[in-house]
C-alpha cells in the first residue's frame, strides 16, 4: 500500500485527484497508476482503470486471478466493475468512499472470488485526500 500512497502523491502534486494503485502478481509489482483524468480529459482515466489494463498488457491475458490490487480509494462502480471483468483475486483499499464507493449500491460488483480488504493506511489515504479538496475550496 505504500507504493499506491506513492502514486497518490505523485497524482496529487500533477493537481489529479489524489488516487494511487498498484497490482502484485506473485510477490511483485507488475503495475502501478494514480488517477488522469485531468491529464487526459477522461472521466474513466481512474488508477484502477489505468492499472489494470497495464496489469494486463504486462501479463498478455485478461484475467487478474492471482493478482492483488492495492488501491488508496475504494474504487467506484465503473472500477469494481471492472476487477469483476479482470476476475481481480484480491482487492485491498485504504480509506473508504462515502459518496461514490463500490460498496453503496453492492458488494456483490465484484468477482465472487475476489477476496477484500479494507483499511490498510486508511488514515493518511484520508487525510491526501481531505488535503487535495481543502485546497479546492
Amino acid at each position: 500500500m505504500e507504493k499506491a500512497m506513492e502514486e497518490a502523491r505523485t497524482a496529487f502534486a500533477k493537481d489529479e485527484i489524489p488516487v494511487g494503485a498498484v497490482i502484485v502478481c506473485r510477490d511483485k509489482i507488475i503495475a502501478r497508476a494514480h488517477n488522469l483524468t485531468e491529464t487526459l480529459n477522461d472521466p474513466t482515466a481512474h488508477a484502477e482503470m489505468q492499472v489494470i489494463t497495464s496489469a494486463c498488457t504486462y501479463l498478455g491475458g485478461k484475467y487478474l486471478d492471482e493478482c492483488t490490487l492495492y488501491v488508496t480509494l475504494e474504487p467506484c462502480v465503473m472500477c469494481a466493475g471492472a476487477c469483476a471483468w479482470a476476475q481481480l483475486g484480491r482487492l485491498v483499499y485504504a480509506a473508504t468512499d462515502p459518496k461514490k464507493g463500490y460498496t453503496l449500491f453492492s458488494n456483490s460488483i465484484l468477482h465472487p472470488k475476489t477476496e477484500v480488504s479494507a483499511g490498510l493506511l486508511s488514515d493518511p489515504a484520508g487525510q491526501l485526500m481531505k488535503d487535495f479538496f481543502a485546497g479546492k475550496r
